[in-house]
């Protein structure tokens, strides 16, 4: 055991690395001031290089190699050398001065994004954002695809995953949700929600939200949360995992962000503290975190018995909704209405705002669409999507922080989250027939023990799709998804 001994120093030096540039990403959306975006631009490049050069290095090489030979595929260590070795052929194959540039890009990037986006001025953004998408089309090159250059990108954040399974997933829930929303604006209710705009106290709202987290089973001991310009979720370890939230004068906002990222943070402590700073700790793809994060806030977080819970303590700390019943409070919370921001829109039209992401990406990145005609592109597909239309940029085309830092290929991922959420609460029901009775309690541990050892405790074990398979017994598909969503929706709506 040798090598895998050797291997594992290594890996562990690496992931320190990992530790690192994650720390400096947190800081720099967190606390950073703005000035300091140059030096922080070179640390990143540079702790980004070595990385790359440690990871792609002759002795790394040879220790997974010659690491096989000493473990079974079927163990623990089998797991981890399949992970390390998947990361070290995508990593081989681009040039490490390519991936300098990009953490460089990215931190110039965020400041870039965030200036722009506060001062709706995307031309001062365009020129960042065209030599990222110049990157991920170098990236996609270096790496090789059989179909379309979508598919490499989109297998860094889905194992396996390809721009057709993308076209299948948003082929099979378009019509369906069309249908839905259709039958929605036909039956004519409105369930007015401005009485939850206001001037909330901001320190108010962070106690509750601090609240919400740690009773649907987050670990605030190993945790905390924090403000962002767009809410994230990191980790540095199993007991590091840092969440923000942010703060609007719509008083949901906070609580579903808080929730969100709450989703990911589990998911990210649940794994086995043996596996702590190794490449099996975390979530195993994007598809199954955002699963989580998902299913926390929508499934749980917005459902009429997590309210029955919760309704009472948020109308003592904020009296001006306390004339208000949980069942008027659920329908509120769960308005259908086409909106302008992603992270806030609706369960029913959320998936339309993916589809939006992704249909300009694979157009940008195959000539199709100029970086330069982006805001123009956005616009046309809210109009013809969404029947609205943004009045800047800044609520367009500049809401999102992901291709700032370069994640292109990563928007599909959150629609799988939708489809597996549903897909995965549906297998739950089968061991745990009465959620709603416990969540009407209070009593989550149940819940979340259930997602912990079938998912959250298996880590990077098992590829994303065998996962899927072991946990629901079948594979990615709308329908628990479609047919949830239609029944939790003509209920409220009486269609």
């Amino acid at each position: 055991m040798a090598s895998l001994t050797a291997l594992k120093s290594r890996l562990a030096d690496l992931n320190a690395l990992d530790s690192a540039l994650s720390i400096l990403d947190w800081d720099q959306q967190v606390l950073m001031p703005p000035k300091a975006v140059e030096a922080r631009a070179a640390h990143s490049s540079a702790l980004g290089r070595m990385r790359h050069e440690l990871l792609t290095s002759d002795e790394t090489l040879r220790l997974i190699e010659s690491s096989k030979s000493e473990v079974d595929t079927a163990s623990v260590d089998g797991a981890l050398l399949r992970v390390v070795s998947r990361m070290a052929d995508l990593a081989t194959k681009i040039p490490a001065a390519l991936v300098a540039e990009k953490y460089k890009l990215a931190s110039e990037g965020h400041e870039a994004w965030v200036e722009a986006r506060k001062a709706n001025d995307f031309p001062k953004f365009a020129p960042i954002l065209e030599r990222m998408f110049e990157i991920a089309r170098e990236e996609a090159n270096y790496l090789g695809y059989k179909e379309h250059i979508y598919d490499a990108l989109l297998d860094q954040f889905e194992e396996g995953a390809t721009k057709a399974d993308c076209d299948r997933m948003f082929g099979e829930v378009r019509q369906p949700l069309v249908d839905l929303v259709r039958e929605i604006k036909e039956a004519g209710h409105d369930f007015d929600d401005h009485f939850l705009n206001g001037d909330w106290d901001e320190a108010k709202q962070r106690s509750f939200t601090e609240r919400l987290v740690a009773a649907i089973g987050f670990d605030m001991a190993r945790g905390r949360q924090d403000t962002a310009p767009h809410p994230f979720c990191t980790n540095f370890s199993i007991s590091d995992v840092r969440l923000t939230t942010r703060f609007k004068s719509y008083l949901p906002s906070a609580i579903f962000g808080s929730l969100h990222e709450a989703g990911h943070g589990m998911y990210e402590q649940g794994s086995p503290m043996e596996w702590d700073r190794t490449y099996l700790a975390g979530g195993v793809s994007l598809g199954l975190h955002e699963s989580q994060s998902r299913l926390w806030e929508n499934i749980v977080g917005r459902s009429f018995a997590f309210w029955r819970y919760f309704l009472h303590e948020l109308q003592a700390i904020f009296p001006p909704i306390a004339a208000f019943g949980a069942e008027q409070f659920y329908r509120m919370i769960n308005r259908v209405e086409p909106s302008l921001i992603r992270v806030e829109a609706d369960e029913v039209t959320y998936n339309l705002h993916i589809l939006i992401r992704f249909e300009i990406e694979c157009a940008i990145l195959t000539g199709e669409l100029a970086v330069k005609d982006l805001p123009e592109a956005w616009n046309a597909k809210y109009q013809s999507y969404l029947g609205i239309l943004p009045p800047t940029d800044s609520d367009g085309c500049l809401q999102d922080v992901h291709w700032s830092m370069g994640a292109i290929g990563y928007f599909p991922t959150y629609s799988m989250g939708n489809l597996l959420s549903y897909q995965i609460w549906s297998a739950l029901k089968k061991d745990i027939p009465n959620p709603d009775d416990l969540m009407a309690r209070g009593e989550f541990g149940p819940i979340h023990e259930w997602l912990r050892t079938k998912i959250y405790a298996q880590g990077k074990r098992f590829p994303p799709k065998d996962l899927v398979l072991s946990v629901t017994g079948k594979p990615m598909g709308g329908v628990d998804y479609i047919e949830g969503i239609g029944a939790k929706y003509r209920s409220l709506y009486g269609i």
